[in-house]
């Protein structure tokens, strides 16, 4: 059964529920209040989306082919995760599709895809464990700290859990998976899923590499916090950077902890409600900081999906063109 359809319809009737609960009005007018800075974010969401993919590249070890090809496929990549109900898996094996096409072996972009997913969510603790230090510096009322402090554990034992996962043999049992079913399908290509695990171990490796790809990464995360700043001030607050730094970081990392539902329906509103209170911002103003981070990833997005689906069909018609006489 696909969980995704029924995570779509609870997450939006959560949204439409907060949105009906604190005044579709009032978010209304603080959304069309700020619709001037959406182009400004969408510039910045395509830089913070360049310098993952040159991130990407670097842990994959330079490999071909060029830069603006894997910032395409990071675009893609980012679209299918952010737009489709394939919680957070389908995009990366759509990328992982689309850099064996352009001449990468299955095991390197396999591995690659590994190493980078690692290095996103390491960084992400990373940012949202400054945000927490921020907050505890800048805010005297410490009623945040147990539900923050649980999560930030919770978190940490999840990203602990996948690395031992990693370096336990975890690739190792996608390719025994893969022989099983070929045995069931044996029409399925699963060569490029032998030697995943060496692979994954040598671009591990080069520890050079992995620190330039996760600062890349990290100065990704910081630089999100621009948008937030961005969009609150559109809307008439006066945030403080550090106010922004901090919204920015749990507020996405509340998003990630809804990985399963699509888009974070309902959970990154939730998440944006409890972080801004902590600032005295209204949940009117959080809801609509949530609409406008949404409307630029549709803005993203779409294209995205269409330019996957353009990449697609160019491939299909050419394997079916008949041979020149």
């Amino acid at each position: 059964m696909n969980l995704g359809l029924p995570a779509i319809g609870l997450g939006g009737v959560a949204v439409t529920a907060l949105v009906a609960w604190f005044g579709a009005l009032a978010i209304g007018q603080e959304v069309l209040q700020a619709g001037w800075a959406i182009p400004l974010t969408v510039a910045l969401q395509a830089l913070l989306l360049f310098l993952s993919a040159i991130a990407w590249r670097i842990a994959a070890g330079g490999a071909a082919p060029r830069l603006g090809r894997w910032f395409r496929i990071r675009w893609i990549r980012e679209s299918v995760n952010s737009l489709l109900p394939v919680a957070q898996i389908g995009g990366n094996l759509v990328a992982i599709r689309l850099l064996v096409q352009r001449g990468l072996s299955g095991q390197v972009a396999g591995a690659a895809i590994t190493v980078d997913l690692t290095l996103e969510v390491l960084t992400q603790f990373l940012f949202t464990l400054a945000g927490v230090i921020v907050l505890a510096c800048i805010s005297t009322d410490r009623s945040w700290a147990p539900w923050l402090e649980g999560g930030l554990v919770m978190m940490g034992l999840g990203l602990a859990a996948f690395i031992t996962a990693q370096r336990a043999g975890l690739l190792r049992l996608v390719e025994w998976l893969g022989g099983r079913l070929q045995r069931v399908f044996p029409s399925m290509p699963v060569q490029g899923l032998k030697g995943l695990h060496e692979e994954l171990l040598r671009l591990e490796a080069n520890r050079g590499a992995l620190l330039r790809a996760g600062g890349l990464h990290l100065f990704a995360w910081v630089l999100g916090t621009f948008e937030t700043w961005l969009a609150l001030t559109a809307m008439g607050q006066r945030p403080g950077l550090a106010e922004a730094f901090v919204i920015e970081s749990l507020g996405m990392a509340a998003r990630s902890a809804g990985f399963a539902v699509p888009g974070g329906l309902g959970v990154q509103e939730g998440g944006f409600i409890l972080v801004c209170g902590l600032f005295g911002l209204g949940p009117h103003t959080a809801i609509a900081l949530s609409m406008l981070k949404r409307a630029r990833e549709l803005l993203i997005g779409v294209p995205g999906l269409l330019a996957w689906q353009w990449s697609e069909g160019r491939r299909l018609f050419a394997r079916s063109r008949p041979p020149a006489a």
